[in-house]
C-alpha cells in the first residue's frame, strides 16, 4: 500500500525538492504540492493524506490540518535546529520535525516513520533536545525552592516574623509556617545565621 503525501507551503524550490525525492522512493505516492495553506486545508480534507510535511511558518494551522485530514500524520519542515522549536511543534500536535535542508534519504526516511506510527527527530537534533532537557532538569534541581517559597526565605532573612510574613503575602500565619518549615527542610537548615547566608549566596535579599 503506498503512502500518500502532501506538502504544505514553503518556497517553490524547497517543495519541488522534496516532491521529487519522495516520489523517487518506494512506496510513495501520490505526492500533492499545496503552494497556499487555504489550498493545503481544502486538500488535506479531499486526498486525506497519510504524512503532511508543513512549513513551521504555518505551524498555528496544525491543529486543523489534523482534523480536516481525519488521521494524517505531520512533519513540520523547519529553518532552525531549536529544541524549543521542537517541543512546540510536538506540542501542536507533530510526529516528526524535519530540517528544511535534510538530505533526501532523510525526507523519506522521516516519511516512512511517521507513516508507520512512529516520531522523527534528526539524531543529532533529538540529542540536544535530550541535553537541554536534561539542563532544564538539573537547574530545577538547583532550585528546589517555588516562587512562593523563595517570596518567604527572602523575608525570613530580612527579619519579618511569621505573623509579618502572612499579613505582606496575605497568607495566614499558619501557612506563613508551613512555608517556612517547608525551606527549612528543603535546603536543609537548621538555624537563620544558615538561611541568611543562603539567601546572600543566592542574590534573594535584592529582590
Amino acid at each position: 500500500m503506498s503512502t500518500g503525501v502532501l506538502i504544505a507551503g514553503g518556497e517553490p524550490g524547497l517543495r519541488s525538492r522534496l516532491r521529487l525525492a519522495l516520489e523517487a522512493a518506494d512506496g510513495i505516492e501520490p505526492v500533492v504540492e499545496a503552494e497556499t495553506l487555504g489550498y493545503a486545508l481544502l486538500e488535506s480534507g479531499t486526498t486525506k493524506p497519510d504524512v503532511i510535511l508543513l512549513e513551521q511558518a504555518a505551524l498555528a494551522v496544525l491543529p486543523t490540518l489534523l482534523q480536516e485530514s481525519d488521521g494524517s500524520k505531520v512533519v513540520v519542515l523547519a529553518g532552525p535546529d531549536d529544541p524549543q522549536a521542537v517541543r512546540d511543534s510536538f506540542a501542536a500536535g507533530a510526529h516528526g520535525y524535519l530540517l528544511e535542508d535534510a538530505a533526501e534519504s532523510e525526507v523519506v526516511a522521516a516519511v516512512r516513520e511517521v507513516a508507520g506510527g512512529g516520531r522523527y527527530v534528526n539524531p543529532e537534533l533529538g540529542a540536544r533536545l535530550v541535553a537541554a532537557e536534561s539542563e532544564t532538569l538539573r537547574q530545577a534541581d538547583d532550585d528546589p525552592l517555588s516562587d512562593r517559597e523563595r517570596e518567604v526565605l527572602r523575608l525570613l532573612a530580612l527579619g519579618h516574623t511569621n505573623q509579618e510574613i502572612a499579613r505582606q503575602l496575605v497568607i495566614s500565619v499558619r501557612t506563613a509556617e508551613a512555608h517556612r518549615a517547608h525551606v527549612m527542610r528543603k535546603l536543609g537548615l537548621t538555624t537563620r545565621a544558615e538561611l541568611v547566608r543562603y539567601a546572600l549566596d543566592h542574590d534573594l535579599l535584592a529582590q
